[in-house]
């Protein structure tokens, strides 16, 4: 569709940026926090770059009263954190750490006395490490219990407050990366035992988003999913159907449960064929159906273009490109099935992600015609390399022309009619990128953190700051 006139952001959407406790919080020992399965991960030699670890961070933890206030004067109308288990529930159940609610309870109430709403995220990737070793943690149907009773514990202390809440964050990310690839922990690689874990964190989601029901009745909650839409190399059917069992495969797999309470025939009886299926109870899919969400939270970096891959084609063993080096991300897939391919219709940054604002407007448009929920971009951003100017600047318009172009698209899908909440730019600080060190930047705040030597933590506001505060202060006006 082009429009004529777009229709503007709505009055009450929720501007924000979102982080991740992992990768902003350090004090990784302090206060009862215990151990979590990425503190015990990093220290693994050759799994993150040069060795980085969030045992510090960007020091959010001691720094959150100054990374507010920054936020508060950007206008910032949302913040999306995440809690950390291990600070709540040092061994991942039992006793309560005190210390981990007042942590909190503390920035929670910094948030509301901005009137920056917060958005809690339940689980994002940093499991207990007690709940690993006692049971294997998200291979074991136990842990629906434990997170129901983490979860609920979370609703009692916080749900008078926080009225926005997501479930789980990136549910395929943490359990292909941690057991289909092995670059996330625990670093195991058995497609078996992958979906196997998957269907453990379906059920925890909707064990979780019931129990809020009683606990926060008048918030609202949902998963956010990374979401990449995937597009057919050329017109050739062969092509066409790569990318629709692609679709069905990485995306379709996880949003039609949370949707719907079921798994998509096609690719559950492919499964069953291989052996792959996970061993479900029929009680199971009662759960998954009360589990529905309020809306479907999505983190949108890039599309994925695919083609046909023959039966003895390439696996998903392909090089992930953590280093900044362009060009070195190697193409992966499922033999019979699909496999990637470039888009040379797109550009792509250094991490060799497409930059493609119109995917995300076709993406709102799939999500909403195929499950009718409202949407929530929970995360949406640029990492890239940021230099600090001798005058101390920050001039990131690189990163500016991608978020508004990706606001442009979210505009033309409101214009399309349709139903969004917000948006959340990944992320408001710089942090650690997980695998990617301190070199891969997102942030609006430039933070002096690096992989080697002692960095004094200093926050320095980039031009994007600046520009983003406009956007908001114009409701997106200035688009």
């Amino acid at each position: 569709m082009l429009h004529e006139n777009l229709k503007p952001f709505p009055d009450d959407f929720l501007w924000g940026a979102a982080s991740a406790a992992y990768q902003v919080e350090g004090a990784w020992d302090v206060d009862g926090k215990g151990i979590s399965n990425w503190d015990k991960y990093v220290r693994i030699p050759g799994k993150t770059f040069k060795g980085t670890n969030g045992d510090v961070a960007v020091d959010h933890y001691h720094r959150y009263k100054e990374d507010i206030a920054l936020m508060a004067e950007m206008g910032m109308k949302t913040y999306r954190f995440s809690v950390a288990w291990a600070r709540i529930f040092p061994n991942g159940r039992g006793e309560v750490n005190q210390s981990g609610l007042d942590f909190y309870n503390r920035l929670i109430n910094e948030l509301i006395q901005y009137n920056i709403e917060p958005i809690l995220t339940i689980y994002h990737w940093d499991l207990p490490q007690a709940l690993q070793d006692e049971y294997g943690g998200w291979e074991s149907r136990k842990i629906v219990e434990d997170f129901k009773n983490y979860s609920i514990t979370l609703f009692k202390a916080f749900g008078d407050r926080v009225k926005y809440w997501v479930s789980l964050n990136e549910q395929n990310i943490f359990t292909r990366l941690g057991y289909q690839t092995a670059l996330h922990p625990p670093g195991v690689k058995d497609d078996k035992l992958y979906y196997q874990v998957n269907h453990h964190a379906n059920l925890a989601n909707a064990t979780a988003i019931k129990a809020f029901r009683k606990y926060v009745p008048d918030g609202k909650i949902g998963p956010s999913f990374a979401y990449s839409p995937a597009y057919a190399a050329t017109c050739k059917p062969e092509d066409i159907l790569a990318s629709e069992n692609a679709e069905e495969f990485m995306n379709h797999w996880w949003m039609d449960v949370y949707a719907w309470g079921k798994y998509p025939k096609a690719t559950w009886d492919y499964l069953k064929r291989k052996g792959l299926t996970p061993q479900v109870e029929e009680s199971d899919f009662t759960l998954l159906k009360e589990g529905k969400p309020d809306f479907m939270g999505v983190n949108y970096y890039q599309t994925t273009t695919y083609e046909k891959n023959p039966l003895d084609g390439v696996t998903m063993d392909g090089n992930f490109n953590t280093t900044g080096k362009k060009g070195t991300m190697e193409d992966t897939g499922i033999p019979g099935l699909f496999k990637t391919v470039t888009n040379e219709n797109l550009e792509r940054t250094n991490w060799d992600w497409n930059i493609d604002p119109q995917g995300l407007r076709i993406g709102l448009r799939r999500i909403t015609n195929r499950y009718g929920l409202p949407i929530l971009i929970s995360e949406n951003g640029l990492g890239e390399y940021d230099k600090v100017e001798d005058d101390g600047t920050i001039n990131d318009d690189y990163r500016i022309e991608y978020i508004a172009t990706h606001l442009r698209a979210i505009q033309e899908a409101i214009t399309d009619g349709i139903d969004m909440i917000g948006y959340c730019v990944w992320s408001f600080t710089d942090l650690l990128s997980w695998l990617n060190g301190f070199q891969k930047r997102y942030g609006f705040v430039y933070v002096n953190q690096h992989e080697e030597g002692e960095h004094d933590l200093r926050r320095i506001k980039k031009k994007s700051f600046y520009w983003y505060k406009e956007v908001i202060e114009s409701n997106g006006e200035t688009l």
